[in-house]
C-alpha cells in the first residue's frame, strides 16, 4: 500500500514534448511522408503508377466518347463504333485491375504503418517511468494506440490517393478539356477560388473538433473501464445509476462534437454544389452555343461535357481534402505526443552490470519529492544486512514507499546515494538491478493467463520442474492441483478468479521462482484472514531465507521477527533496532505498537 501519491503528470492534452517538435499540419505532413516514404517507398510507387494507368484510363475513355458520338452520328461508321466499343472494353478492365491493385496495396502498407506505430507507441511505454503515468488514465493510452496509429495511415492514404488517383485523373481530364475547348474549360474553372477560400475557414474547426472528439472518446472508454473492474463496488454501494448518468453524460458529449464535426465538415458541399450547377450549366450552354451556331461537332462538346462530369469528383474530393487531412492529423499529433516525449527511462544497458551476489542495501543521505513544493525524503540513510530481514515502519506518507520505488529505479533520487553491496545503483542497468529484486506487494497484479504462466513470469523459459518446486515451496501446489485443470487453470482478469491467499501465494511463487538475493515485501498478509495468512507467512518465510530482505510493516506483530526495525517519519530514520528493544526504549514504535493493540482489542471486543 503506497504511502505517498505521486503527483498527476501532465495534461493528457497538453503532454510535454521534444522543443524541437513541430505538430503543426505542414511540418507535421512533411515528417510523416519523409518517415514513411523512407520504409515503404517502393510500394508507394507501385501504387502510384497503377493509379496513374487508371486516371489515364478514365480520361482516355472521356475522350473516346468524342469519336464514338462523331462516328455514330457524323460519319455513320458502325465498324468504328463497334471498334472504339472494344477498345472502351479494355480501357474499363485494365482500370479496374489496376484500381484493385492500388487498393490492395495501399492496404497492405496502412497495416504495416499501423502495426509499426502501434509497437512504437508500446515500446515508448516501457521505457517510462512510474511519474509518467501517475495522473494518466490507461484508457487514454488505449485510444492513442488505436487512434493515433490509425491516423497515421489515413494521412498517408489520403495524400497517396489525393496525387495518385484524385490529381491524375484531374489532370488527364482537364487535358481532355483543354483538347477539346480551351476557352470553355477557363470559364468551367471559375469555380475554384470561392471553393477554396471557404474551405481554408473551416480547417481551424476541424482541427479543435477532432481533439475534442478523441478526449470525448478517451473518457467514454474510461468509464467502461473503471464499471467493469469495479463492479462489485458499483453493485455493494448502488452505484448503477451514478455510473449509468457519467456513461450518457460522456457519450451524449461524443455525439455531440461528433454531429458538430458533421456539420462542419459537411458545410462545403451545398457551396461546391451550386457552384458546380453554375459551371455545368455554363458549359452546357456554351457547348450548346458553338454546336449550333459556329457549327462545332457534337463529338468534342460531348467529349468536352463527359470529361468535365469526371473530373467533378475528384475535384471535390481534393478541395475537401485539407478538411479531411486535418482532422487525421489530429489523431496523429495524438500518437506523436507521446512518442516524441524524452523517455522517463533511457536505455542504459551499456551501463556496468549489478554483480550477482548477495548484498546490503544502503542509502546514504537519500533526497527526494514527487512535487517540488512536498519533500518526501529529508536525508535518509539507513543499512539492511545482507542475508537479514529489515523492517520499515511509521505512520502513512513517511516515505516508506518511497523507499522502494528508489530501488528498483521507478525514480531516481535527487541527491545522496543507494548501494547494493558497493555498487551505487544509479550506476548500473536497470535491468541487471531489477533481475536481482523480487517484489511481493500487499495488492497482487496477475496477468489474465493461466496459473502456471503466472508464476514462469518470475523467471521466461522455466522448467516445468521449477514452476512445480516454486509452488510448493510457496505452498501453492496442493490448491493448484485441486483445480479440474490444475497449472493450466485460467486466473481471469487480475486474478479474480482466485481468492486473496490464493493469489498472494502465486505471487511468491512467482519471487521464488525468481531466485533473486533481494527481496522486497509490502505487507504481503495485511488483507488475509488467519489462515491464508499463517499460509502465506509459511510461504514468505521460504522466500526470504539467507536473502536480503525490506519489509514494509502496516501490522506491527507481522515484523516482531524481523533482525532489524526502522521508524521512519517525515522522510528520516528516527528509531531503530529490534523489536524487544525499541519496546523497552518506549519511543515511536512503542507507541505505534500499543496504539495497534488497544485497535485490535477493541475491534475484537464486540464480537466476543
Amino acid at each position: 500500500m503506497a504511502d505517498v501519491t505521486p503527483p498527476p503528470a501532465q495534461s493528457p492534452a497538453q503532454p510535454s514534448v521534444h522543443a524541437d517538435a513541430d505538430y503543426r499540419s505542414g511540418p507535421l505532413i512533411r515528417r510523416l511522408l519523409l518517415e514513411q516514404l523512407r520504409i515503404h517507398w517502393k510500394m508507394y510507387v507501385l501504387a502510384l503508377i497503377m493509379m496513374g494507368i487508371a486516371a489515364g484510363c478514365t480520361a482516355l475513355s472521356a475522350y473516346l466518347i468524342g469519336d464514338v458520338i462523331n462516328q455514330a452520328y457524323i460519319n455513320r461508321n458502325f465498324q468504328a463504333v463497334l471498334w472504339l466499343g472494344i477498345a472502351t472494353i479494355v480501357l474499363f478492365t485494365v482500370k479496374g485491375l489496376t484500381t484493385y491493385g492500388q487498393a490492395v496495396m495501399l492496404s497492405r502498407v496502412g497495416n504495416r504503418i499501423v502495426a509499426f506505430n502501434q509497437r512504437r507507441l508500446f515500446t515508448k511505454l516501457l521505457q517510462e517511468n512510474l511519474g509518467f503515468f501517475a495522473g494518466r488514465h490507461t484508457t487514454e493510452f488505449t485510444a492513442r494506440l488505436t487512434s493515433g496509429a490509425t491516423a497515421v495511415t489515413q494521412v498517408m492514404n489520403l495524400l497517396i490517393t489525393a496525387v495518385g488517383r484524385d490529381a491524375l485523373s484531374l489532370i488527364g481530364l482537364v487535358t481532355v478539356m483543354v483538347v477539346q475547348d480551351p476557352t470553355l474549360s477557363l470559364v468551367s474553372l471559375i469555380v475554384a477560388p470561392p471553393a477554396l477560400i471557404v474551405i481554408r475557414k473551416l480547417v481551424k474547426r476541424v482541427r479543435s473538433i477532432a481533439r475534442s472528439q478523441f478526449h470525448g472518446s478517451a473518457a467514454t472508454m474510461e468509464t467502461m473501464q473503471e464499471t467493469l473492474q469495479g463492479i462489485r463496488i458499483i453493485k455493494a454501494f448502488n452505484l448503477e445509476p451514478a455510473m449509468q448518468q457519467r456513461f450518457d453524460a460522456n457519450v451524449a458529449a461524443v455525439e455531440y462534437e461528433s454531429n458538430k464535426m458533421a456539420r462542419v465538415a459537411n458545410r462545403a458541399s451545398p457551396l461546391m454544389e451550386t457552384l458546380g450547377g453554375f459551371a455545368i450549366a455554363g458549359a452546357l450552354i456554351y457547348g450548346g452555343y458553338r454546336v449550333i451556331e459556329t457549327g462545332a461537332t457534337p463529338g468534342e462538346f460531348f467529349s468536352f461535357f463527359t470529361a468535365f462530369l469526371l473530373a467533378y469528383e475528384p475535384a471535390k474530393r481534393l478541395a475537401r481534402l485539407n478538411i479531411e487531412l486535418n482532422a487525421a492529423l489530429t489523431g496523429a499529433r495524438i500518437l506523436l505526443e507521446v512518442v516524441d516525449t524524452p523517455a522517463g527511462e533511457p536505455s542504459d544497458d551499456d551501463k556496468p552490470a549489478l554483480a550477482p551476489q548477495q548484498h546490503g542495501i544502503a542509502f546514504e543521505d537519500v533526497q527526494f519529492r514527487y512535487r517540488a513544493d512536498e519533500p518526501v525524503l529529508r536525508g535518509l540513510s539507513f543499512n539492511a544486512e545482507p542475508g537479514r530481514m529489515t523492517a520499515l515502519v511509521g505512520p502513512s506518507g513517511g516515505g516508506k514507499s518511497t523507499v522502494f520505488n528508489l530501488l528498483l529505479r521507478f525514480y531516481e533520487p535527487e541527491s545522496g546515494t543507494i548501494q547494493i553491496g558497493d555498487q551505487a545503483i544509479g550506476g548500473v542497468s536497470r535491468a541487471s538491478l531489477r533481475a536481482q529484486i523480487a517484489y511481493v506487494g500487499q495488492e497482487i497484479f496477475l496477468f489474465r493467463g493461466s496459473v502456471r504462466e503466472n508464476i514462469a513470469f518470475g523467471k521466461p523459459g522455466a522448467t516445468e520442474a521449477e514452476i512445480i518446486a516454486a509452488a510448493k515451496a510457496a505452498y501453492a501446489h496442493d490448491f493448484i492441483t485441486a483445480f479440474p485443470q490444475g497449472y493450466d487453470t485460467p486466473v481471469g482478469e487480475h486474478g479474480l478468479q482466485l481468492s486473496g491467499g490464493q493469489r498472494q501465494r502465486i505471487a511468491i511463487a512467482r519471487a521464488l521462482i525468481k531466485n533473486a538475493p533481494v527481496i522486497l515485501l509490502d505487507e504481503a498478509t495485511a488483507a488475509l484472514d488467519s489462515e491464508s495468512e499463517r499460509l502465506v507467512r509459511e510461504a514468505i518465510d521460504h522466500l526470504c531465507a539467507g536473502r536480503t530482505t525490506l519489509v514494509i510493516a502496516h501490522r506491527l506483530h507481522t515484523v516482531s521477527h524481523a533482525d532489524r526495525i526502522l521508524v521512519i517519519e517525515g522522510g528520516i530514520v528516527t528509531e531503530s533496532g529490534r523489536h524487544d528493544d525499541l519496546l523497552r526504549r518506549d519511543g515511536r514504535y512503542a507507541a505505534f505498537y500499543r496504539l495497534q493493540l488497544r485497535d485490535e482489542e477493541q475491534a475484537v471486543g464486540p464480537a466476543s
